[in-house]
This record gives structure tokens, C-alpha cells and sequence, in this order.
């Protein structure tokens, strides 16, 4: 049996693939941008890559992994919950397998950040793994010793669409979200939300680094958005840690890479965790955002 492995990370902006050997060595890595509302395209675009990973390892019919921002549910085997909305309803897991005439190992994006970090990553040690993603949209993966908890909803760990928690009702209802209900941790969370919170204030739509940088420079307004999100988010991870107090907490997506999150929030965790204390370490994952693609290429045999 082959040491290379594939993965595939179906983002909301980019579709990124790699190819790694049996020591987690990088061999091959490329990203092309998501298509969007397109599902047969996405097929097409998904089979491209690992065409292209095939071709830089020399060998065909490779195990692959794929992670998406949504799951398949065992009942129907369709994909729901999904954010990248053209996915939904659709056997996509089955689709992909006769695509590529092998089986296709199918889960959702953060739980491949959850083994991608658990694995040899910044939950490398810990045992209980919490991952993250605070990007496009707010997912969430658990790892247990390496190996993902799915759950039989397929939802463990799942922590986007709860509304988060101590906020106002007129504040959630302020944030409808495209799962049909308002004011969940998504709407707030993740980049897109710090985008929205500023854009609610000032009817300004900034990317998420330009709002970071304004606060740099001293602007009061990207400030204040910026200090209500590192509150928004501990009020987020302190429901985790109520709830399943893990070892370590890992972030991943475009909005972990805000520095002061790692400084501001574990000082505002205590004010919301039962008891009043949190040891609990908040850490950026280490592979950044190639950590969902790398935690993809090590779920086939695993899940």
C-alpha cells in the first residue's frame, strides 16, 4: 500500500490540495479559487487536483480526504449545514467516489483541523483537542488522541450555529444567518462577522485585515469593533469550556490570524467560564490555514 495520501479542502473562497507521504512531509501543494454555485464544477475542479497531486507523486488511484464546511448526514448520505450552500442536498459524497472511481473519505473542514493539529500541530500532546475555524464562516472539530468525534448527527463539536451566548436579543436578531435562524456565533465570529460588526457601525464594508489595521493606527471605531470581537469570541469558547473543558483550544481561518487574539481573550475567559478561572491554552494552529488540507489527507483509512 501507497505512503502518499491526498487531501482536499473545500473552502468558501479557495479549493486547496496536498500531497503528503507517510511523515507527513509536504510533496505537492496548490489552491485555485472556489467555484461557486456550480456543484458539477466543483466535481470537476475537486478531480483536477488530484490529478494534479497524482501526477507529482508518480503514482495513480491514491487515498483521498476531503474536508467541507458542512457533513454528510448518515441518514440520507447528503451533504448539510453546509455554507457553501450548492452543496447541500447533494450526494457528494458518492458523487466524488464515482468521479474518481475510489472511495472518497468525506468530512467537515474543521474536524480535518482538528486532526491536522492533534497530529503534529499545536494539539500535538494534548489528548482532548478543540479546533476552531474562524474564517468565511465559524466551524468547529473535536479530537480525541488523534482521531476525529464525528458524532451521530455529524455535528460534535459544532459551535457556529449556537447563538452566542450573554448577547442581547436585539443583537442576535440583528444578525439573520443563511441556516434560517439569527444571531448564531457565525454571524459574529467569524471574519465575515468582524466585517458585518463594523459595517453595522459605520455602513462601511472593510476586509477583516483593514479593519485590524485601522485599530493599529489608532482609529477609535475599528478599536472599539476590534475589542466587542476578542469579547464576542471568549463568550464563544467560554460555552466550550462550560461544556467540555478541552486541554487546548486551536484557531484556525483568516481571523486567527489576529495576534492580539491570543493575548486579549485568554485575560477575558475568566469573566465567562463557570468558577471564574481558565488555564485553558488558546493557540493559533500551526499550519495555519493549510491545516484543514493537511488533516484531510489523513482521513482515509481513518474515519
Amino acid at each position: 500500500m501507497t505512503d502518499f495520501r491526498i487531501g482536499i479542502d473545500l473552502g468558501g473562497t479557495k479549493t486547496e490540495v496536498i500531497l503528503l507521504n507517510g511523515t507527513s512531509q509536504e510533496l505537492f501543494r496548490t489552491r485555485i479559487p472556489t467555484v461557486r454555485d456550480d456543484y458539477r464544477a466543483t466535481l470537476r475542479d475537486i478531480a483536477s487536483l488530484v490529478a494534479q497531486a497524482e501526477a507529482a507523486a508518480g503514482e495513480s488511484n491514491l487515498p483521498v480526504g476531503i474536508g467541507i464546511p458542512g457533513t454528510v448526514s448518515r441518514k440520507t448520505g447528503f451533504v448539510k449545514n453546509a455554507n457553501s450552500t450548492w452543496l447541500n442536498g447533494k450526494p457528494f459524497q458518492k458523487d466524488l467516489s464515482e468521479f474518481l472511481k475510489r472511495d472518497v473519505k468525506v468530512t467537515n473542514d474543521a474536524n480535518c483541523l482538528a486532526v491536522s493539529e492533534a497530529t503534529d500541530g499545536a494539539g500535538r500532546g494534548y489528548d482532548l483537542v478543540f479546533a476552531g475555524i474562524i474564517g468565511t464562516g465559524c466551524g468547529a472539530g473535536v479530537a480525541y488522541k488523534g482521531a476525529p468525534i464525528v458524532g451521530p448527527n455529524g455535528v460534535a463539536g459544532e459551535w457556529g450555529h449556537n447563538p452566542l451566548a450573554w448577547t442581547s436579543e436585539a443583537d442576535l436578531n440583528a444578525r439573520p444567518c443563511y441556516c434560517g435562524k439569527a444571531g448564531c456565533q457565525e454571524t459574529f465570529l467569524s471574519g465575515t462577522g468582524l466585517c458585518l460588526s463594523y459595517q453595522l457601525i459605520t455602513d462601511e464594508k472593510l476586509k477583516g485585515h483593514e479593519i485590524v489595521a485601522l485599530a493599529e493606527q489608532g482609529d477609535a471605531v475599528a478599536k472599539e469593533v476590534l475589542a466587542n470581537y476578542f469579547d464576542q469570541l471568549a463568550r464563544g469558547l467560554a460555552t466550550i469550556i462550560n461544556v467540555m473543558d478541552p486541554d487546548v483550544i486551536v484557531l484556525g481561518g483568516g481571523a486567527s490570524n489576529i495576534a492580539a487574539i491570543y493575548t486579549e481573550v485568554p485575560k477575558l475567559l475568566p469573566h465567562y467560564v463557570f468558577g471564574r478561572e481558565c488555564d485553558t491554552p488558546i493557540v493559533p494552529a500551526v499550519h495555519g490555514d493549510s491545516s484543514g488540507v493537511r488533516g484531510a489527507a489523513w482521513l482515509n483509512p481513518i474515519v
